[in-house]
């Protein structure tokens, strides 16, 4: 049985881990993970992360995503939940809505859809039924 020092150091191992989804590589289906995750290629599903999620500028993304902060370049057809920062840069395309804490959107960052900010994602699950961001109102049930 792992000590509560030893979870929390594998927890920070995991938290702390990178994934890259390269340049001309498509993946169909959701991505969870709990550390960050660039991806520069196109995914047709979801994404989650605990940590940071960073899409480049040749990135495609048609699905949903949740994190806790993000960085986006590329193109994203679908919902942003991203409960700390999101920061559009200047190539960034979103075509849906954001809920997110604090927005920084660059000159030249096209964005269709509604936005909601302050403190609206109170945590991040990632579990057996799939992922989810869980909203302050939804916890009081």
């Amino acid at each position: 049985m792992l000590t509560s020092k030893e979870q929390k150091r594998v927890a920070d191992e995991i938290s702390n881990s990178s994934n890259v989804i390269g340049k001309g590589t498509v993946l169909e289906g959701n991505v969870e993970t709990y550390g960050n995750i660039r991806i520069e290629g196109k995914v047709l599903g979801s994404i989650k992360s605990k940590s940071k999620i960073a899409l480049g500028h040749s990135s495609h993304v048609e699905g949903n995503i949740i994190a806790q902060n993000a960085d986006i370049e590329g193109e994203v057809k679908g919902k942003l939940e991203i409960s700390e920062l999101l920061v559009l840069k200047a190539t960034a395309k979103i075509h849906g809505d954001i809920i997110t804490g604090k927005l920084v959107v660059e000159p030249g960052a096209a964005f269709n859809g509604s936005c909601k900010m302050g403190a609206v994602i109170k945590d991040i699950k990632i579990g057996e039924n799939g992922m989810h961001a869980l909203r302050p109102e939804a916890q009081a049930n």
